[in-house]
């Protein structure tokens, strides 16, 4: 279904773009004409007037018979030939303006509808998404965000201040869900759909934008996960105040990934070959739902080529590493796996079932 409204929306984003360049096209031939009926007329003026008048004379009663202005002859036409000349360069030459008028207030118009159209569009695609997130800045940092989560099969919308950045990468991203504005608006996250939303992220390059965003979001839905960026150290622990969950700041993990990449380069290397690979493996957590009876680990069938148990995050904060198959899994618990989205999606799938 989705991969369907997706075709239709491309066919229809098409057939605008295709509706625009003939209008373009037929604004040009028209303009073409009219340059042809002001060469023709003046041409034509001139002959007629003979020694009588000057270039810029014949190029002004072209003008004004071609306008229908009609302020007078400046060039005297006496023959019922040369009034047929004049009146025929005033009827062709009305047509072709009336039709590059027209053509010229279709593309303008057609332009504003199909940006109301898409909007409308887009507005409503969000209205359907729910447990989505939320990136408010889709800078170069957003952008790696919103790649992230497209790898891994979660719905997103992008919010930005600069449209610019949305049409400059539609190409890489795909059915891009996005709204134009500032992010720290209350009717902007709401049209986000904020309510339904399982996350926010606020990584704009303006910590104080970042802030506000936090504190918004936070007030319009006190569940929602928000994780932010900050450019400066100083500014993580205001951020946490007002209500994020998590702050990094790109220059603290950039050093630390230094180091990592320096002492234990395998591991690094092997972390950037999974977020590289085809199969968009991950290291993923799946929340045991609150009506989950106890269940031993051995028979929810958590092993398979898609996925592999890590660990087990339990309610009280404990870890178990790499658990046994006689060890309990409650309601509350998180399964830490490394997984591929259908694998992921399994996982969901088994919990579900042993619910059932």
């Amino acid at each position: 279904m989705r991969i369907r409204r997706r075709r239709r929306l491309r066919e229809s984003d098409v057939r605008v773009a295709g509706q625009l360049q003939r209008i373009i096209v037929r604004i040009v031939w028209a303009g073409v004409v009219v340059l042809i009926l002001i060469g023709l007329g003046t041409l034509g003026f001139y002959e007629i007037a003979g020694d009588n008048a000057a270039w810029s004379d014949a190029l002004y009663m072209t003008l004004i018979t071609i306008s229908t202005v009609g302020y007078g002859e400046i060039v005297p036409l006496h023959s019922i030939t040369d009034r047929l000349f004049a009146g025929l360069v005033a009827i062709s030459g009305l047509g072709a303006l009336t039709f590059l008028f027209t053509s010229l207030s279709v593309f303008f118009l057609e332009k504003d509808l199909d940006f109301s159209l898409r909007r409308r569009r887009m507005e409503k695609r969000i209205q359907r998404l729910r447990q989505h997130f939320i990136i408010c800045g889709f800078g170069r940092v957003g952008r790696s965000v919103a790649r992230e989560l497209h790898n891994t099969g979660r719905h997103y919308v992008a919010i930005d201040i600069e449209a610019d950045r949305f049409e400059e990468n539609l190409d890489k991203f795909p059915g891009l869900l996005y709204l134009h504005g500032d992010a720290s608006d209350d009717d902007l996250l709401e049209a986000a759909d904020i309510e339904d939303a399982r996350g926010l992220f606020a990584v704009t390059g303006d910590d104080s934008r970042n802030l506000m965003i936090i504190i918004t979001a936070r007030q319009l839905n006190p569940n929602l996960r928000i994780v932010a960026r900050a450019q400066e150290l100083r500014n993580v622990e205001k951020m946490s105040r007002a209500g994020a969950d998590t702050v990094i700041s790109p220059d603290f993990t950039g050093g630390t990934r230094l180091a990592s990449a320096m002492v234990r380069p395998h591991v690094v290397g092997f972390l950037d070959e999974m977020i590289r690979s085809d199969k968009n493996v991950r290291v993923e957590e799946v929340p045991v739902p609150p009506d989950f009876p106890p269940t031993r680990v051995g028979d929810l069938r958590l092993r398979s080529p898609d996925y592999i148990l890590l660990a087990l995050r339990e309610g009280d904060g404990a870890w178990v590493f790499n658990p046994k198959v006689d060890h309990v899994i409650h309601a509350g618990n998180t399964i830490i796996a490394m997984a591929s989205p259908s694998g992921r999606a399994q996982i969901k799938a088994h919990l579900i079932e042993k619910m059932g």
